[in-house]
């Protein structure tokens, strides 16, 4: 049952929804369900999503909101980013409060994860 007026469902863009799913599985454990050619949803348990094939970038550069993951241990989730395949676009930096880096997925949408201090 979705709660009133808080963020449901979150959709990005990928052209190669198994680089995206093998990235997503590997770094935080999604799960996936494919429905066909142009849309593949999946989970973290909390919250719903899914990938429409785009060959458009998620990049908050360019306006676009930026999906942020928190993480107990911020570097051992870095290291599975570049495991995965992902790539670091702004190393671990602070701010008030924590830290956090920031990444794109295979597909190249930028996303960052973020641990208190």
């Amino acid at each position: 049952m979705a709660t009133d007026l808080k963020i449901d469902y979150i959709e990005m863009p990928a052209s190669d929804f198994d680089a995206v799913q093998t990235f997503y599985e590997a770094v935080f454990s999604w799960t996936f369900e494919d429905y066909g050619d142009e849309y593949r949803a999946f989970s973290d348990g909390k919250l719903d999503g899914g990938f429409y094939r785009s060959s458009q970038r998620s990049s908050a550069d360019e306006g676009a909101p930026l999906v942020i993951f928190y993480a107990d241990d911020l570097e051992a989730v870095e290291k599975a980013v570049i495991d995965a395949g992902g790539n670091i676009v702004k190393p671990i930096f602070s701010f008030p409060g924590g830290r956090r880096f920031q990444f794109t997925d295979p597909h190249g949408n930028e996303l960052a994860v973020w641990a208190h201090s």
